[in-house]
């Protein structure tokens, strides 16, 4: 059951972060109607994933009541307030028409309090499953980050934070999958099995330091794999999505003139001649009947003009 609801939390995150990596990628339209309703799938999928997240936080407190697990109830009491910050925000950016920035402020605050959340998770401190709490800081250190750059940024980076804001929802989706085989499958390290309280009162232990220090370096290494893939994904992705649709034009690019066509601008106008009569040329000196200015060289290449 734990298996299958990392699965398809993983798989919620995954969906979420493929359409605001679309979303960034696109070109926008000026007309907010319509880009309110291009927008709305993605919301959509917040609030059904964030409902799911509620119903799965509900049943674990049940269930830890059964074994007095009163840890277990105060972790799933932090992801049901998560949840419901997640949920506002989808019902907010459908419902009420509320200026971005504020709405941007809501997200990041749900961020920041899911960064807490598995920051200061630590049930058990030789349990291996703090390794991946750590490594799942990664990704939502990206998404905390590109909310605020998206808050503090001009409208025209804030596709630039949109598309790092994806990627980052990308890779926390393809990790919680990764810590679901990992954690509650026959994939758990060799030497170390699962004990659990409850649903959400769980740890991974290991019988001895070498085999906590290799389940350990196995999870660093699981996620370095997860990190390279997901580059290679979203930068391909991009590309393809790009070379189709034709990637964001820069406004300064429309003010680049090539230089060839100034130099045959300048080709086609006016030249200047200078016409001049024929004169003897002697001893060196160069006269102009029609100028006035006469050159005469010197000794050591001095000249003086008259």
């Amino acid at each position: 059951m734990e298996l299958l609801s990392f699965a398809f939390a993983g798989g919620g995150f995954i969906l979420i972060g493929a359409l605001e990596s679309l979303g960034a990628s696109s070109t926008s339209n000026p007309d907010s109607k319509t880009k309110k309703n291009h927008r709305s799938p993605f919301f959509i999928s917040i609030a059904i994933f964030s409902s799911f997240i509620i119903l799965n936080s509900l049943v674990s407190i049940f269930d830890a009541h059964k074994p007095n697990d009163a840890v277990g109830t105060a972790l799933q009491f932090q992801v049901l307030a998560i949840a419901l910050i997640f949920l506002l925000y989808s019902v907010l950016a459908l419902l009420v028409p509320l200026p971005s920035r504020l709405l941007g402020m809501v997200v990041a605050f749900g961020f920041a309090e899911e960064f807490l959340l598995f920051y200061l998770q630590r049930k058990d401190p030789s349990g291996v499953e703090n390794r991946y709490y750590d490594l799942l800081l990664v990704p939502i250190g990206v998404c905390v980050f590109s909310t605020v750059l998206e808050l503090v940024s001009s409208q025209e980076t804030d596709n630039v934070a949109k598309l790092s804001r994806g990627v980052g929802l990308n890779l926390q989706g393809t990790w919680f999958v990764q810590m679901g085989f990992s954690l509650f499958s026959n994939w758990v390290a060799e030497g170390c099995s699962l004990h659990g309280v409850s649903r959400g009162n769980y740890t991974l232990r290991c019988k001895g330091h070498p085999e906590y220090h290799r389940a350990r370096a196995i999870a660093t290494l699981q996620f370095n794999c997860h990190l390279a893939l997901m580059v290679m994904v979203m930068v391909a992705s991009y590309s393809v999505f790009c070379g189709r649709n034709g990637g964001p034009v820069h406004p300064e690019a429309s003010r680049y003139t090539p230089l060839g066509a100034e130099m045959q601008s300048l080709e086609n106008s006016a030249t200047f001649t200078l016409d001049s009569d024929d004169e003897d040329i002697k001893d060196g000196n160069v006269g102009s009947q029609k100028g006035v200015v006469v050159v005469e060289h010197g000794m050591n290449g001095n000249a003086t003009n008259h």
